[in-house]
């Protein structure tokens, strides 16, 4: 397997007299501390660019879903004209954001820095991650490899926009426009912090979710899981689907559905991916097979 080959990897590096020799323990720790540092220099780069342009970032991006120029209403509301179904355009229930406790903006301020530099820098903390574990890979293995870093992030990102414009407007209109008896209806009042909270909810594990095809690629091709498995466990995996889609979405049916049928979607694709490289598997254990019997 991958995992214990990285483990076990036997890299060289050049010694003095110009020779290769073994990478000892400590080296490959070193190593794999240069890697970390880097990845943590390029999230503080993003984080202090996302620092700069805060007024963007918080008018634009954040609290963007709050305003009815947002792209996901004007969607809805050209749909509904198009339609003639008026129940198909959404608006933003008209709220206000504050922030309650001394501190809270500040606080509020690094956590958006943070997590933007994370989110921007994802690529980048990828590719760190892959040239640690690219020698202790063997040849096939890097070959099979190929575009993960690429394919990975762009998954990610498709992910944490799925989270932005469809699943955060749909779950912000239904949380925030959920009204109790004696509460003022006028404008809702929203504690920024738990709007941020959300937000983030909202995208960053909808981006880690829409890895499954990734996940499933390395594990069919390191034949610990096939499509038949996928196929024969598939009412197993829609209860764990409608599980994961609960843990990551707000507790409310609409939000889960919206999150659990994507997922069900890549989980189809899934299956297409195993079964291709199952076969490919299968047909070079057959290879090599033929091979030692000659």
């Amino acid at each position: 397997m991958a995992i214990f080959s990285i483990l076990n990897r036997k890299s060289k590096k050049k010694s003095e007299d110009g020779e290769e020799r073994e990478m000892s323990f400590v080296e490959h720790l070193e190593e794999l501390r240069m890697h970390i540092i880097r990845a943590v220099i390029a999230i503080a780069s993003f984080a202090i660019l996302v620092y700069f342009i805060t007024d963007f970032v918080f008018r634009k991006i954040i609290f963007y879903p709050l305003s009815t120029d947002f792209p996901t209403y004007k969607l809805m509301c050209w749909v509904s004209d198009l339609l003639k179904m008026p129940i198909v355009c959404i608006t933003p229930v008209k709220s206000q954001v504050q922030t309650f406790d001394m501190g809270e903006a500040f606080t509020l301020h690094v956590k958006v820095c943070i997590v933007g530099g994370i989110i921007m820098a994802f690529p980048y903390i990828l590719w760190e991650l892959w040239k640690f574990i690219k020698p202790g890979l063997h040849k096939k293995e890097i070959k099979a490899a190929r575009g993960a870093v690429a394919y990975t992030s762009i998954l990610f990102m498709i992910g944490v926009a799925f989270g932005y414009f469809i699943l955060a407007p749909f779950s912000i209109n239904f949380l925030v426009g959920y009204q109790l008896p004696m509460v003022n209806e006028e404008a809702s009042m929203i504690k920024a912090g738990s709007f941020i909270n959300y937000m983030i909810m909202f995208t960053i594990p909808s981006g880690l979710v829409f890895e499954l095809p990734i996940i499933i690629f390395f594990l069919s091709r390191l034949g610990i899981i096939t499509d038949k498995d996928m196929r024969t466990y598939r009412r197993h995996s829609i209860i764990g689907i409608l599980v994961i889609a609960a843990i990551v979405t707000p507790p409310d049916v609409l939000s889960q559905m919206i999150v659990a049928f994507p997922i069900f979607i890549l989980y189809e694709l899934s299956i297409g991916i195993a079964a291709r490289q199952t076969k490919r598997r299968e047909k070079e254990v057959g290879i090599n097979k033929e091979y030692e019997d000659l």
